[in-house]
């Protein structure tokens, strides 16, 4: 046996694509008539019709509110600061009362929930007046 002699054990050949001409009957493997035998057919995914159905944020840049007031009420601060200490946003951060948003000490309205006993002063926060009443009834006091 020379080298020219030498025959692979397995065929060399590929298997035939279909749907794409002619040589294999006239609808080349797409079936009969209808929209999957024509060229270009596109189908609507089945989740669109879930996507459909959920509500969606109007307007430009809708779930954006980056002025947003985070409310705390008199109990809680009763509850979190000692006698004499000063109260703002920062500290109000510090003690966990609030979360930053965006990275950003968000503005605090203090309302008047609950009651205060303790002599507690109040500066960057906006204070509703119920609550300015109650500070001020046990001797603290609201800097604007």
């Amino acid at each position: 046996m020379q080298i020219h002699q030498v025959q692979p054990k397995t065929k060399n050949r590929k298997g035939r694509r279909i749907g794409r001409g002619g040589k294999k009957g006239t609808y080349s493997g797409r079936g009969m008539k209808g929209q999957k035998s024509r060229a270009g057919t596109h189908f609507q995914p089945r989740i669109r019709e879930l996507i459909k159905k959920y509500p969606k944020l109007r307007g430009y840049r809708a779930g954006a509110t980056p002025n947003d007031i985070i409310a705390v009420n008199l109990d809680v601060i009763e509850k979190h600061f000692g006698a004499s200490e000063k109260i703002t946003p920062a500290a109000l951060v510090e003690k966990r009362i609030i979360a930053k948003m965006k990275g950003r000490v968000p503005k605090v309205k203090v309302l008047g929930r609950g009651e205060i006993s303790k002599k507690l002063s109040f500066e960057g926060c906006q204070v509703s007046q119920s609550a300015k009443e109650k500070i001020e009834k046990a001797g603290g006091t609201v800097a604007v």
